[in-house]
């Protein structure tokens, strides 16, 4: 039995005493025992190695005192399961080698997604050693359609217009390279849940760069499958960033809850999906380059915004490097001292 489950019985729509807190990205950039591993292995290294994996994913529970964990890894282990070459570039962030062509996007091979995954299992057992049962474990992925963004640009991007090209101009090619990305995220999702994690996150980063109709199209369809081909094995949390427009459709989709980013209020989301839905979020990340006392003060009155009931605390993005771990400390207490 996990023995902090606030997490997991929020997404069940229990009745709790207070909201239950994480962050995204909460293991690693901002906590200066990570620079120091950082420093001395490759990233991947950190993310496929148990012991290291364990040690990143951890630190939060101990440094900052979260109700949640979250698998330290990148959404770009997909590409890279496809057979695309994926380099983190200290101070740029992703390359990756792109696939665009016919015969590139056919070389994309689903088929191996569980022979690289092989180092996942152990990574995964040994983080839940390293948790003991005290908070959950949240595992994770891209959304298809913001795989495809990275697998086309090549790289991070402000419009991610190549991306956008390509979808307008070789719709079907795109379509078959996001089957099997959904594909391979849902053999990648069934092997987390089967190494122990609680609950996964979708995240569709650049979700709100499509129009309504492009996002009907283009990423809906896919987050859908995903979540109901693992729903009924754990919870499921949908955040697509910026796409306040689907809502409704999301949580049609079934998921458990939907994450929020600091641009779209509570009580639009609840007026979409229902006075019920459990939300996740959404506070400005750059909040917490405040000073600590300053950041309290935003967290409560950001947990006042939902009303008191199904909330999860959160950023309404990921923590940026920059962030101090004071504040990060504070965001997480004003949550735990936070009554219904």
């Amino acid at each position: 039995m996990i023995k902090n489950d606030l997490f997991l019985r929020t997404l069940n729509g229990e009745k709790i005493e207070r909201p239950p807190v994480w962050f995204m990205r909460q293991a690693g950039r901002y906590l200066p025992d990570y620079m120091v591993l950082k420093e001395k292995y490759s990233f991947f290294e950190r993310v496929q190695n148990p012991d290291l994996a364990r040690e990143i994913t951890v630190m939060p529970i101990d440094q900052v005192g979260v109700d949640a964990a979250i698998l330290f890894s990148d959404i770009l282990v997909i590409a890279q399961s496809l057979g695309l070459k994926v380099v983190m570039v200290p101070g740029k962030g992703p390359v990756l080698q792109t696939a665009t062509t016919e015969a590139e996007v056919a070389a994309l091979n689903v088929e191996n997604t569980e022979e690289f995954f092989h180092y996942a299992a152990p990574a995964i057992k040994a983080v839940k050693e390293g948790l003991d049962n005290r908070v959950p474990l949240i595992g994770f992925a891209g959304s298809p359609w913001t795989l495809l963004c990275y697998m086309v640009q090549g790289q991070g991007s402000r419009d991610f217009g190549e991306a956008k090209r390509f979808i307008l101009n070789e719709s079907d090619r795109a379509k078959v390279m996001l089957e099997k990305i959904t594909e391979a995220t849902i053999r990648y999702l069934q092997i987390q849940i089967d190494a122990g994690c609680d609950a996964v996150q979708i995240f569709d980063s650049w979700g709100g760069m499509l129009s309504p109709a492009m996002y009907d199209e283009f990423s809906l369809p896919y987050m859908k499958r995903i979540t109901k081909a693992v729903k009924d094995r754990v919870p499921v949390i949908l955040f697509a960033k910026g796409a306040w427009y689907a809502l409704d459709k999301l949580h049609a989709a079934g998921a458990s809850a939907l994450g929020l980013s600091w641009t779209t209020s509570p009580d639009y989301a609840r007026k979409v999906c229902g006075a019920d839905v459990i939300l996740q979020g959404n506070l400005d990340p750059t909040t917490l380059l405040a000073l600590p006392d300053v950041v309290a003060k935003a967290t409560k009155k950001m947990i006042d915004s939902f009303g008191g009931r199904n909330h999860i605390v959160n950023l309404g993005h990921g923590v940026l490097p920059t962030t101090s771990v004071d504040s990060a400390k504070a965001f997480v207490e004003a949550a735990k001292a936070y009554r219904y």
